[in-house]
């Protein structure tokens, strides 16, 4: 039987960071997801479930959903804002290239339990893609972290325009040093010419090649290919797990045309 003299002297030899409680420890981990929910296309209401159930399962600090919709018309409220009230606890941060008030509106969201110090928006060249990005400065236990939400062009012969959509990006993106996790459906496998300046940059997906097959839901009638990315600089982040979520179909049904891609990240 261990004496409460021999827990204090196993403590104190062992290196400091053994020491910090799990649950101090962990506040330097920031866990995010990336999925792209398919708007309101086949079976929203029960999809919206899954969506929820999966999001709940994966417990993101940050959440960057894209194809969020919001059209009036149809009596469809803002999909992120209902998604948010699932969930419950997390902000809501919107982008859509068509302007507010707007009866339809089709963009990307951020949403986060973590506090939001700026928000920033942007359309992206060019223009007549109609793509944006949304970025939100987030409070992390170890500093601030900009988290950045995008969804580039889809048809395939358009690499050219990926390429211009990423050139526009980073040179929108902030350049005082704080951390970057960059996230969204980019159309393009991790091999892609367009992708190239993100490496240039230092950005890493955390989700490493070869670790999925898709992120594509090929009963949905789409070619296998990992297309959805969480990117971040090593040199800000150890990423602890990265893994796909929402990758099993319930009844049949999938909670969208794509799975969603959920890291741990811990900042260095």
């Amino acid at each position: 039987m261990y004496t409460r003299r021999d827990v204090l002297a196993t403590a104190a030899a062992l290196p400091v960071a053994a020491c910090v409680p799990h649950a101090a420890a962990a506040r330097t981990s920031l866990r995010v997801v990336t999925f792209n929910i398919w708007h309101n296309a086949g079976n929203w209401p029960a999809r919206r479930k899954l969506i929820a159930v999966a999001l709940r399962g994966a417990n993101p600090d940050v959440i960057a959903l894209q194809e969020v919709l919001q059209d009036s018309a149809k009596n469809l409220p803002n999909q992120a804002e209902t998604i948010a009230a699932d969930l419950g606890g997390y902000s809501v941060h919107f982008m859509s290239a068509s302007p507010e008030g707007a009866p339809n509106r089709y963009g990307n969201a951020i949403l986060s339990r973590l506090p939001v110090s700026e928000v920033d928006t942007i359309k992206l060249e060019p223009l007549n893609d109609y793509r944006t990005a949304l970025r939100v400065r987030v409070g992390a236990a170890g500093g601030p972290v900009d988290i950045v939400n995008t969804h580039l062009a889809w048809k395939p012969d358009q690499g050219p325009v990926r390429a211009q959509q990423i050139r526009s990006l980073l040179y929108w993106l902030p350049q005082d040093g704080v951390p970057l996790v960059l996230m969204g459906d980019f159309n393009a496998s991790l091999d892609e010419v367009a992708l190239a300046p993100l490496a240039i940059r230092g950005l890493e997906p955390a989700l490493a090649p070869g670790a999925a097959d898709t992120t594509l839901v090929t009963s949905r009638g789409h070619k296998p290919r990992v297309i959805d990315h969480i990117f971040t600089d090593p040199n800000d982040f150890a990423v602890r797990d990265a893994r796909r979520i929402a990758d099993q179909p319930v009844d049949g049904e999938y909670p969208s045309d794509h799975f969603g891609v959920a890291a741990t990240l811990v900042l260095r």
